[in-house]
C-alpha cells in the first residue's frame, strides 16, 4: 500500500524498501498475518503520535461509574450531617454511586428504627440529584444504603468538559481585548508624548562605608597672622632685704617646792 492508502500490489522486500528510500518513508509492516503479509509506506513517528492522541481523547471521554463511601454516626450533629450531605451531593453529581452506611455502637444495636430514618431523611434532602437504588439493609454492625445518580457518568462528564471549553474561551476573548486596548493606546499617543523627555530622579547619595579603621582627623589651616616686636620692658626694682625679728626669750619656768614628809608620833 502507498502512503495515500492505493494498492501498489505484491512485490518483493528489496522493491518495496527501495520505494520507501525514494519517498523518504518507513515500510510498516500493518497485518502479518495475511499472506502475503501487507505493509504499508507511512511516516511512522507521525503514526505512532497520532495514535497515541486517539487513545488520550477515548480515555477522556470514556466514563467508568465508581461507588463512593461515605459513613455517618448514629448520634451525629447537625452541622456534621449537612457536610456529609454536601459530599453525597458532589458525588451524584458528578455521576457516581454513593453507598452511605451508619456505623452501630454499643447500645445502639438495638435502635435500628433510628438509623433508618436517618437513611430516610438524607435520601429525600438529595432526591434531586440521585435515587434510592438498595434500601437501607443491616450488615453486622453497620447499616447500608445505596444512591444512584439521576443522569449518567459521560453525561455529567461532557457537561464538565463543556464548562472547561467555556472557561477557557472566555480567558482567551478577555486576552484578545487587552491586546486590543493595549494596541489602542498606542495608537493613540502623539509625536509629542514621544518628544518629552523622560524625567530622571536624581541618584540617592552613597551612603559612606562603614569600615574599622578610624576616621582621619580634620586639620584647619589658619592663615598666620604677622608678628609684631613688644616694647622692651623696663627693668624690675629689687627691694632691700627686710630684717627678720628676732625671737622674745622664753622666761624660765621654776619647779614648785614640795611640802615635807610628816614625821611619825613619838611612842
Amino acid at each position: 500500500m502507498g502512503p495515500s492508502g492505493e494498492q501498489v500490489g505484491v512485490v518483493r522486500v528489496e522493491d518495496a524498501l527501495r520505494l520507501a528510500a525514494e519517498a523518504d518513508l518507513d515500510l510498516v509492516e500493518v497485518a502479518p498475518d495475511a499472506r502475503p503479509p501487507v505493509c504499508k509506506l507511512m511516516d511512522y513517528g507521525k503514526f505512532k503520535y497520532e495514535s497515541a492522541m486517539k487513545a488520550r481523547d477515548q480515555r477522556r471521554h470514556q466514563a467508568n461509574t465508581q461507588l463512593k463511601e461515605i459513613r455517618f454516626r448514629l448520634k451525629i450533629d447537625s452541622h456534621d450531617f449537612e457536610t456529609k450531605k454536601g459530599h453525597v451531593v458532589r458525588f451524584l453529581k458528578g455521576g457516581d454511586k454513593v453507598k452511605v452506611m451508619i456505623m452501630f455502637r454499643g447500645r445502639e444495636q438495638s435502635r435500628p428504627e433510628m438509623g433508618v430514618r436517618l437513611l430516610e431523611k438524607l435520601a429525600e434532602e438529595v432526591a434531586e440529584f440521585g435515587s434510592v437504588e438498595s434500601l437501607p439493609r443491616v450488615d453486622g454492625r453497620n447499616m447500608v444504603m445505596v444512591i444512584g445518580p439521576l443522569r449518567k457518568k459521560a453525561q455529567a462528564k461532557s457537561e464538565q468538559l463543556k464548562k472547561h471549553e467555556e472557561l477557557k474561551a472566555t480567558q482567551k476573548a478577555n486576552q484578545e481585548a487587552h491586546k486590543a486596548a493595549k494596541a489602542a493606546r498606542a495608537a493613540s499617543r502623539t509625536p509629542d508624548d514621544d518628544d518629552r523627555p523622560t524625567p530622571v530622579a536624581a541618584p540617592a547619595p552613597a551612603a559612606p562605608a562603614v569600615t574599622d579603621e578610624p576616621a582621619p582627623a580634620v586639620v584647619e589651616e589658619k592663615a598666620e597672622a604677622p608678628v609684631q616686636e613688644a616694647p622692651a620692658a623696663p627693668a624690675p626694682k629689687v627691694a632691700a632685704p627686710k630684717a627678720t625679728p628676732k625671737a622674745a626669750p622664753k622666761p624660765e619656768v621654776k619647779p614648785a617646792a614640795q611640802p615635807a614628809a610628816a614625821k611619825p608620833a613619838p611612842k
